[in-house]
């Protein structure tokens, strides 16, 4: 029997075909690179983060030959947006395109921020390149092989769920949740318990923790449970923008390459190496980015930030929230503040004046909201508690079944 194995320099990835007897010795183990919400053209404060994210990328690329791997798993929002601008698109595929290069399989799924029939536009044609996208959902995923020294790995791509999808699947199933959705799925999905799973998914697993730029739902009510992935060996997570294990090391959340909300500046961003040896044997490391251009808070008095002997040598062109502890308003702060801090994203007050008034920006917000949230708050008003998981499913089901109507 023959194998393909990997191994490395410091600045190449040799391939061949290796003989039965170095099974024997033991061989060399499944090598993974874990990433996921790329987010490509996101905006932050309006802000393009396209260069930045063409930054980070490359810096990926070397150290993917600093450390050889043989497989990139992409966990889902590829994009941002479900109709990415053009420039997003052609950063993805001169991404694919590197990778491919470098003779690496990709397994990328789509994310609840992508299109799932835009990111499997293609796929047959990409498979012959090694690169593996996860369809339209359509049933269960079926396992996709890779072989190592220690055996064949079967790599699942199952994109993001919500429970009408499933339920268009399995019109008989009692699918209440989003939690019902995954475990209807993975009920159809069977793993060969003797042979090592890999496990590529992008939903929110009860017990992560989660910040604002994540907007999870109303009552937890796209929480999924994390026993449901205790047939898979590691279980690559997309979806949550801070890197985190949910109970057991082998699910993991990579996080983000990049800081796209002001409440994940005190993050630190990483990629996610992970190594399968024999059965049972997974190994996980993290190697930290380094962005072009940091995103940080920065707080104090108008005179406080633009004394030089304050900002003088520091990163000013780091992507900054200001909050300013004057007590009156500076004329034009955010013009001058630019003049030291070229990008100055968001600027605000915290002063006796602020903390005693209501937010002037109520009404924007209310329009930003979903019809599911504002029925929790209304609810909350009502009855001086918030809605239950059961109470939130069900008006989401009742929400969904409105507009599949009114669009028939």
């Amino acid at each position: 029997m023959l194998f393909w194995f990997s191994f490395g320099t410091q600045k190449r990835t040799f391939r061949g075909i290796i003989e039965p007897s170095f099974l024997e010795k033991g061989g060399f183990p499944m090598r993974f690179l874990h990433l996921s919400d790329l987010h490509l053209g996101k905006r932050v404060c309006e802000f393009s983060m396209l260069d930045d994210q063409r930054y980070i990328l490359e810096q990926i690329l070397s150290l993917l030959d600093s450390h050889p791997v043989d497989a990139v798993l992409l966990a889902g929002d590829l994009y941002d947006k479900p109709v990415p601008p053009a420039e997003a698109v052609r950063l993805l595929d001169w991404f694919l395109t590197e990778l491919s290069h470098r003779e690496l399989p990709v397994f990328a799924i789509s994310g609840n921020h992508d299109s799932a029939d835009r990111v499997a536009f293609g796929s047959a044609l990409l498979a012959e390149s090694r690169v593996y996208v996860s369809p339209v959902f359509s049933g269960p995923p079926e396992p996709i092989t890779l072989t190592d020294a220690h055996g064949p790995v079967d790599l699942y791509l199952l994109p993001f769920l919500k429970p009408a999808m499933v339920r268009h699947i399995w019109p008989d199933a009692p699918i209440e949740s989003y939690n019902d959705a995954l475990a209807c799925v993975l009920d159809h999905c069977s793993p060969d318990p003797a042979r090592r799973s890999v496990l590529v998914a992008h939903q929110f697993v009860a017990g992560a923790a989660s910040c604002e730029s994540e907007e999870p739902s109303v009552g937890g009510i796209d929480w999924v449970d994390a026993a449901l992935f205790d047939k898979f060996d590691y279980v690559a997570l997309g979806h949550l923008h801070s890197p985190q294990k949910v109970g057991r090391d082998t699910l993991r959340y990579c996080g983000t390459p990049l800081k796209y909300s002001f409440s994940e500046a005190n993050q630190h961003k990483s990629v996610t190496f992970v190594e399968l040896g024999e059965k049972g044997s997974v190994t996980i490391a993290a190697e930290p980015l380094v962005p072009r251009h940091d995103l940080r808070e920065l707080r104090g008095s108008y005179m406080e930030l633009t004394d030089r002997r304050n900002y003088e040598g520091t990163t000013v062109d780091d992507y900054l929230h200001i909050t300013l502890t004057d007590e009156q308003d500076i004329p034009e702060a955010l013009a001058r503040l630019r003049v030291i801090y070229p990008n100055l994203m968001r600027l605000d007050y915290d002063n006796r004046r602020t903390q005693t008034r209501q937010e002037l920006d109520a009404p924007a917000k209310a329009e930003q909201k979903t019809p599911l949230e504002h029925f929790a708050d209304f609810y909350q008003l009502q009855n001086n508690q918030p809605l239950t998981h059961e109470q939130a499913a069900f008006c989401q089901q009742l929400i969904e079944s409105i507009w599949k109507e009114e669009d028939a």
